[in-house]
């Protein structure tokens, strides 16, 4: 069981960039989906979530109005608009635990953490 993150990248602020999250050796349908990220020194926290049907999303209060968490099947994607210096870490996708999840703010909820992907936002 993977999931596989993928297109981060080096930006300048006010940038944008979109992080897909694929899913393989099972499917991912019916669980809530979540993007956390990590910065050097600093503990994994939460970015965005969506609810397994898709149709509840919450946000991390800094990116509220930036980024944009959607799934399409066992495809998650994290647009990023409007990047800034302070966005730059690694980003994770996870599965929760839960069938039929919401999609929880709390990392303890979730498993089968993908490898990150890196972003980093600079001028």
């Amino acid at each position: 069981v993977q999931l596989q993150a993928s297109g981060g990248g080096s930006v300048q602020p006010g940038d944008s960039l979109r992080l897909s999250c694929v899913a393989s050796g099972r499917t991912f349908i019916g669980y809530g989906m979540g993007w956390f990220r990590q910065a050097p020194g600093t503990e994994r926290e939460f970015v965005a979530s969506i609810s397994w049907s898709g149709d509840i999303t919450t946000y991390q209060d800094s990116v509220k109005g930036r980024f944009t968490i959607s799934r399409e099947r066992d495809t998650v994607y994290l647009q990023m608009n409007n990047l800034k210096r302070e966005d730059t870490a690694i980003y994770y996708c996870a599965a929760e635990r839960a069938l039929y999840g919401r999609g929880a703010q709390n990392r303890d909820n979730y498993d089968d953490w993908g490898q990150g992907t890196l972003v980093t936002v600079s001028s």
